[in-house]
């Protein structure tokens, strides 16, 4: 049991890093294979640099790319996933989410008329709700 009026010894099964030496390992002649342990991770510094820098340029042009973008949740039917995956395994689109965006675009386009005419009853809407505003704000005394 310990206490904080007694000091403990250090435990002989603690872990040494490659990094660390004991002073009966410089004894022993362990100095060589610190030495190199150093030397392999300082050699592999300029190559996990260099990978970081990638990774964070490909986030950069993802971000740059992905601005005028914008993400929607939705929910799909099996078929439906079936469908985009299988544009996704022939190597059409990246991923899911770039076929689902295709075939969207597909549809609007596909259904110009439909938004047509929804465009003209926002509009005729927004009209009537003006009108309604103009009403209240010229009430009579």
């Amino acid at each position: 049991m310990s206490s904080p009026y007694t000091k403990e010894e250090p435990s002989t099964t603690e872990s040494v890093d490659d990094l660390m030496l004991r002073d009966e390992e410089r004894e022993a002649g362990e100095e060589h294979r610190t030495a190199s342990s150093v030397r392999d991770i300082a050699s592999r510094i300029p190559e996990s640099l260099s990978a970081i820098g990638r990774d964070i340029s490909r986030t950069i042009e993802k971000a740059i790319s992905a601005k005028d973008d914008y993400v929607v949740a939705v929910k799909i039917s099996p078929e439906a996933q079936e469908k985009l995956e299988q544009l996704v395994q022939a190597g059409v689109f990246r991923s899911r989410a770039e076929a689902a965006g295709f075939l969207i675009d597909e549809g609007i386009n596909t259904q110009a008329a439909l938004f047509d005419r929804v465009r003209q009853k926002l509009a005729e809407i927004e009209r009537l709700r003006a009108e309604l505003r103009g009403l209240i704000a010229h009430k009579p005394a």
